[in-house]
């Protein structure tokens, strides 16, 4: 399972003009969802030969790495990395792998025309990583290239 939704929330995410709103959006799109998902096709995802959850989050939600401004983005995607860390741990003894992976800064709407990377060069890097992901990897968070990222 690919859980692969996300959005970045409203210009409006400043500490002097945060829109409550939008910041509740980004947590239902980006942190809620993917969990309600995950859960509701657990039983049939655990039919699978090797069965797998992963989350697209964001280094913005790691919390080591400083930042500024997206309050909503960067804290929608941290608590994401909190959930895939939990769902890996209750999901060991039943051998399913969960993490949450980074696809890189990727041209897209959401990353600009100035991104590092194509999208085919960010799935590319992800297929190859979730492919070779073993329990003993569940529960960490991973980047497109393999690199295992700081929470």
């Amino acid at each position: 399972l690919l859980n692969n939704a996300g959005v970045k929330g409203s210009a409006q995410q400043g500490l002097n003009d945060m829109d409550a709103e939008s910041w509740l959006a980004a947590f239902n799109t980006n942190t809620i969802a993917p969990f309600m998902l995950s859960s509701m096709l657990l039983k049939n995802l655990k039919l699978a030969d090797r069965p797998r959850i992963i989350s697209v989050s964001s280094y913005m939600g790691s919390i080591s790495r400083p930042g500024t401004g997206l309050y909503a983005y960067r804290s929608s995607k941290a608590a994401l990395n909190k959930v895939m860390q939990v769902m890996a741990n209750e999901l060991l003894a039943e051998g399913v792998i969960a993490c949450p992976v980074h696809p890189g800064w990727v041209r897209t709407d959401m990353g600009g025309s100035d991104a590092d990377l194509s999208v085919e060069q960010s799935v590319e890097g992800l297929i190859a990583v979730i492919d070779k992901l073993s329990m003993a990897q569940s529960g960490r968070f991973w980047n497109w290239d393999g690199e295992e990222l700081p929470w």
